[in-house]
């Protein structure tokens, strides 16, 4: 069955002009709005000949289509008022003009188009050759390698947007948690609830499975404050991904900037329509909002869904691909690809700039969000000639009155030129640190391999500098100097291994991508500790007890490496993130880009031993030790210096022996054993001294003095679980634990980290 399409309006469309517009905010407010009666309707596209408003009879693929000529106004914009429309009409565009790909024009009315302000999606988009303004072949590949116009309908196999209400019920007000008091926990929707016991199976991956008690339980346990999700902007698979039978799970596909992605809504809401897709994204927020969590959404304004001049023709590209997309300036046009997707969203347009403006206001206003993680962020500060801090889409945001308050976060790096950007990002900006990532990751594991190998390993130079903010990166950004807090400091991410990962595998294992294992980066810093994968610890019965007893003590390292890095991760100054799972140690058995694995290689297994628990004990002790303690979370950088007449300065680093560090020692790997000495004066709070022992031999520790109180022993990377050391849930109660006297001798574990406090 094929769609009828009514080339005659059964009822004349009305348009916005004169008074009309002046009375009800004219054109410029694009998308469809509701007015009373009727709603407007809005678009862009400044080289079209000809704009067509086309409304379906309903939600099915197959329904009729009436099509409205729409009027042409100043700068291009194109409008139709409906008075017989409202919440639930269903809707598209198309779009006639040149077609003339040499110069980057190709326009095709036989393409149905989603609006770039649509808030609903109704049907689906079925990959298919009809999709593509140009003929294609069975590879979906330009025929004869040339852009003949393909004038088969789209309508069959292409989403329709559709009017819904953004404010059916109010979202309850965003917690707005200090930065200094944010731990971040980065999940999928889908992947975190898929399995998650007492999340009933009608729930479990999805936006109300999330909101879910036994959900809600688990992220209050562990003591995160901030949930980032994964994108949940509408997607589109890239057709490479199709072909193999695979989707992109993590969602950086995007099909539209204001519609949540239907599939991660209940079937019952998906059944009943956009508007209960909406309203369960929306409560999901409210929800997690009443529990006292922020949520801040991963979003990819940088490209979309249609790739590059061969994709298909979705929404932007049908109303002006030479607007929406940067490009070259000589014939034949070239589409210009700074985010390895096939497109690059052109920031060098007013009219871009304001429709990110609008999506990101609309998300954080009427759905309630709490902040954004762009995902690369050094395309969207890029003009044609390079990025630059003071991009206005940069200053834009930062003036905002509603987005300047929210957490605005930047993954600050692209492949374009100049794509590496950390540190460039101003006021009120923070930022993925990268540096910090590879700093811990050399650290802990990367150098212990080279130790065993004996290979020259590095010294605590780089570690210092991470642990106490990365100074050198965000002390001084165009002028103005910021906080430590606009160093988001990670050490896993979706992207790559997970921590357990990290551990375990010094290889990728990449195969379930079907790539060949070509894809991903090999340069992972990891360290398996001499056995590759993982493996249960197995009947001793069968092995001998020396091969046992090996295995035995590589898990138990293993282990002990996860503890070193959540602990250095929880101690540092700047806002720390944790990917879900690892507070578990979470396995993707290798795969260090899951991004097309909708499977259990990326859903969560919550079915743990025994030593998980303890990992998750130990996490969440981290996360309270922190939360109780301001000197673990400074918000200034440390001046090396006492301050306000403190007895002791703000940060001192000592060696093994009590012995101040000399420049020289810390590029030497025999100062792998050192100290830190952080004051609490200004924090009202204890000192932190923080021992490391980044070896493979034992070591013995000569306390520093610092101000001459006793310390205690709150942690220990030894400890299997910290009530192994007298530490208990209440944090803020370390009576129980050791207490040592400055100067003592303490003995450490090698590949160990201990943490005291004074008392």
């Amino acid at each position: 069955m094929t769609t009828t399409t009514s080339h005659s309006p059964s009822s004349p469309a009305t348009y916005l002009t004169g008074e009309a517009e002046a009375a009800k905010g004219g054109y410029h407010r694009l998308g469809a709005n509701p007015t009373d009666p009727g709603v407007d309707f809005t678009v862009l596209a400044p080289r079209a000949q000809a704009v067509y408003l086309c409304v379906f009879s309903d939600a099915d693929a197959t329904a009729t289509e009436t099509r409205y000529p729409m009027h042409r106004h100043e700068g291009g914009v194109w409008s139709a008022h409906l008075p017989q429309a409202g919440f639930g009409t269903v809707y598209g565009y198309r779009v006639d003009g040149p077609w003339e790909p040499a110069r980057g024009l190709v326009f095709n009315p036989a393409k149905l188009l989603l609006d770039p302000y649509g808030k609903g999606l109704a049907s689906e988009t079925v990959l298919d050759p009809r999709l593509y303004a140009h003929e294609v072949d069975d590879h979906l590949a330009p025929r004869k390698g040339e852009y003949q116009r393909n004038d088969d309908d789209s309508a069959p196999v292409m989403a329709r947007s559709v009017v819904v209400d953004t404010g059916s019920f109010p979202v309850i007000e965003k917690p707005r948690i200090p930065w200094d008091e944010t731990v971040i926990y980065e999940l999928h929707v889908k992947g975190f609830t898929k399995n998650l016991p007492g999340v009933p199976k009608h729930l479990r991956g999805t936006y109300a499975g999330l909101a879910h008690p036994a959900a809600i339980a688990h992220l209050r346990a562990l003591g995160v404050t901030t949930i980032e999700l994964l994108p949940i902007h509408a997607k589109f698979d890239e057709p490479f991904l199709a072909a193999k039978g695979l989707t992109n799970y993590w969602g950086y596909s995007t099909l539209s900037y204001f519609t949540p992605e239907p599939s991660y809504a209940t079937a019952a809401a998906q059944k009943q329509g956009a508007q209960a897709v909406l309203d369960e994204v929306r409560g999901m927020v409210s929800i997690l909002h009443q529990h006292g969590f922020e949520v801040v959404l991963d979003v990819v304004y940088n490209h979309t869904a249609e790739g590059g001049q061969p994709g298909p023709t979705l929404s932007w590209r049908g109303f002006d691909q030479n607007l929406y997309y940067r490009h070259t300036t000589h014939e034949p046009v070239h589409m210009i690809d700074d985010t390895g997707c096939g497109n690059t969203v052109n920031f060098d347009e007013a009219s871009v700039l304001q429709m990110t403006l609008d999506s990101l206001r609309y998300w954080s206003e009427d759905i309630g969000v709490d902040g954004f993680r762009f995902d690369l962020a050094a395309t969207l500060g890029r003009y044609a000639t390079g990025f630059t801090p003071r991009h206005p889409f940069l200053m834009a945001i930062a003036a905002d009155p509603i987005l300047g308050a929210d957490k605005l976060i930047a993954e600050p790096w692209d492949i374009g030129p100049g794509g590496w950007q950390t540190g460039n990002f101003p006021l009120p900006w923070s930022e993925w640190n990268d540096r910090y990532r590879d700093t811990i990751r050399s650290f802990w594991l990367a150098d212990f391999a080279n130790l065993e190998a004996g290979r020259p390993s590095q010294g605590p130079n780089d570690l210092a500098t991470r642990i106490s903010g990365s100074a050198d990166l965000f002390g001084a950004t165009v002028g103005h100097a910021r906080s430590p807090r606009a160093s988001v400091n990670f050490v896993t991410a979706h992207d790559g291994f997970t921590l357990a990962d990290l551990t375990t595998y010094n290889h990728k294992n990449n195969s379930a991508n079907l790539e060949n294992n070509r894809d991903g980066t090999s340069s992972n810093m990891s360290w398996n500790h001499g056995v590759e994968g993982h493996r249960r610890l197995p009947n001793p019965d069968g092995l001998n007890g020396a091969d046992s007893q090996m295995l035995a003590s590589v898990f138990y390292a293993r282990e002990r490496s996860m503890r070193n890095i959540l602990a250095t991760l929880l101690i540092s100054a700047g806002t720390p993130m944790l990917v879900a799972g690892d507070e578990f140690a979470r396995t993707q058995q290798g795969n260090n880009n899951a991004y097309c694995q909708d499977s259990e290689i990326s859903w969560i297994d919550w079915q743990l031993d025994s030593w998980q628990h303890d990992l998750f004990d130990t996490t969440r002790y981290l996360i309270g030790l922190r939360r109780t303690h301001p000197v673990l979370r400074p918000n200034t950088f440390a001046q090396g210096t006492s301050l306000n007449g403190d007895a002791i300065a703000d940060l001192t680093w000592r060696t093994a022996d009590d012995e101040p560090f000399q420049g020289h020692n810390w590029h030497q790997a025999s100062h792998r054993t050192l100290q830190m000495l952080r004051s609490g004066a200004a924090f009202a709070d204890s000192d932190l001294l923080v021992v490391f022992n980044a070896t493979l031999n034992s070591a013995t520790v000569t306390l520093t003095q610092g101000r001459g109180r006793n310390y205690r022993l709150v942690f220990d990377s030894s400890w299997t679980n910290p009530s192994q050391g007298g530490a208990i849930a209440d944090v803020a109660d370390h009576s129980y634990c050791d207490l040592v006297r400055p100067g003592s001798i303490v003995d450490i574990e090698p590949q160990s980290i201990q943490l005291y406090l004074t008392q």
